[in-house]
């Protein structure tokens, strides 16, 4: 959520950053509108008050009361009960209506609306070549029976999948060394919640704009996470915490859930985009002054789980069009798929600042005493596995149709390659 108080004050650094997005600036105005009418009526209640407490002290004096006077201060008191309604009203709405604001892009985030105006910050100096023509990974998933795209339908729709025996076992592999490379980077593991509560989904941001995107059970008003980030979030939610045990830094691998259409004839073949899918994610609650810092060890971190697998991959810098709606500043990191022909994002790394603090009211007091702050948030992946899963099979295809296991992953899989299956 963005500060209310610059908004007042700067109305325009707000206008600004909504433009470098590309989002419409006129809910600002209807803020700053409501804003203003409800600080005029907070003004009136609070001086109606002072009045009916003056007159009270009046007719603790006077004896016998006037019934005038006593009139009056019931009149006075229907009033402040009636304006106090309107303030919330008012007060409310400006919520409502702040809630739907994405956060302000860095100043040095590139300016643009679309992927082409992204920046390579850093790719590979060549990418590989095969002595035959590589596979794309749902060819190679078929033949080798650990993708089955069909009953995944089957079981679920469109867009579903199922991973089967060495598969399942590679997926698994890639989890859990993952955890235990970032555990050893000094996260600690989480186990989460997969459905959250509407407060929850609303404090990391996904609601209300992502609504439409999120699987949502109406009975018990609970939602399906897209995202570890969004319970990490609500962990620390209106809490108060102790600049001694900054920073904290999470991990967690959970299901994500993602009604998110693709363009059609987009994305539609294999495991790229699809409604349920694995994902570890990393994420940082950092004072202020720590947070870029921070967000360049994400990245580093992001990238170790690449360059152990030994996959060409990039670092992309994010313009501000395309940044996400909680996100400051963002670096995705891009792996190569050589069956395809394409890069494929397997991490978004983003400086949330106190975007989501604001939202989920969570503090910290930098000294006894002191005021307290807005903490900040980051969150990265760590990685999301079916891509990675598309890396591994398109890179490490072989010409007999089999498929190498990356080195790191061997202990985790006790197997070193997946065979075609013989007869």
């Amino acid at each position: 959520m963005i500060n209310i108080e610059t908004l007042r004050d700067n109305p325009n650094l707000i206008r600004e950053g909504l433009d470098k997005r590309g989002e419409n600036t006129a809910s600002i105005d209807e803020i700053i509108h409501l804003d203003k009418q409800w600080r005029a009526k907070v003004f009136e209640a609070d001086t109606l008050r002072s009045h009916r407490n003056s007159v009270n002290k009046e007719i603790g004096n006077t004896k016998p009361i006037p019934a005038t006077l006593i009139s009056e201060m019931r009149d006075v008191s229907t009033r402040i009960k009636e304006i106090e309604n309107r303030a919330k009203s008012l007060e409310k709405q400006v919520e409502e209506l702040l809630l739907t604001i994405p956060n302000i892009p860095d100043d040095d985030v590139p300016i643009g609306s679309g992927e082409e105006n992204n920046l390579v910050i850093k790719s590979p100096d060549k990418l590989p070549s095969f002595s035959f023509t590589p596979l794309s990974h749902w060819e190679i998933g078929e033949k080798l029976q650990i993708i089955d795209l069909q009953r995944g339908a089957k079981i679920a729709g469109s867009r579903f999948y199922v991973l089967k025996g060495q598969g399942a076992v590679l997926q698994r592999a890639l989890v859990s060394w993952m955890l235990d490379l970032h555990i050893q980077h000094g996260y600690e593991e989480l186990y989460l919640p997969y459905l959250v509560t509407r407060d929850t989904a609303t404090g990391s941001g996904q609601l209300p704009k992502f609504d439409s995107t999120m699987y949502h059970d109406n009975e018990d008003d609970l939602w399906m996470i897209p995202t570890a980030e969004v319970p990490i979030t609500s962990m620390h939610r209106d809490e108060i915490l102790n600049p001694k045990n900054l920073p904290l830094h999470y991990v967690a691998h959970t299901p994500c859930f993602r009604r998110e259409k693709a363009a059609a004839g987009r994305d539609t073949r294999g495991i790229k985009r699809v409604h349920q899918f694995e994902k570890v994610e990393m994420y940082k609650l950092v004072e202020p002054e720590n947070s870029p810092q921070a967000l360049a060890e994400l990245v580093s971190n992001a990238e170790s789980i690449c360059a152990q697998l030994q996959i060409p991959y990039r670092v992309i810098e994010l313009c501000a069009g395309e940044l996400g709606a909680a996100s400051a500043k963002s670096f995705d990191l891009e792996m190569w798929a050589p069956g395809s022909q394409e890069w494929l994002e397997v991490s978004s790394c983003s400086n949330c600042r106190d975007f989501q603090a604001r939202r989920s009211n969570i503090r910290y007091r930098p000294a006894p005493k002191a005021r307290t702050k807005f903490i900040h948030t980051l969150n990265g992946s760590g990685l999301a596995l079916p891509r990675v899963m598309i890396s591994i099979i398109e890179n490490f295809q072989q010409p007999d149709g089999s498929i190498i296991i990356p080195d790191v992953l061997k202990p985790y899989t006790n197997f070193d390659k997946i065979k075609p299956k013989q007869g």
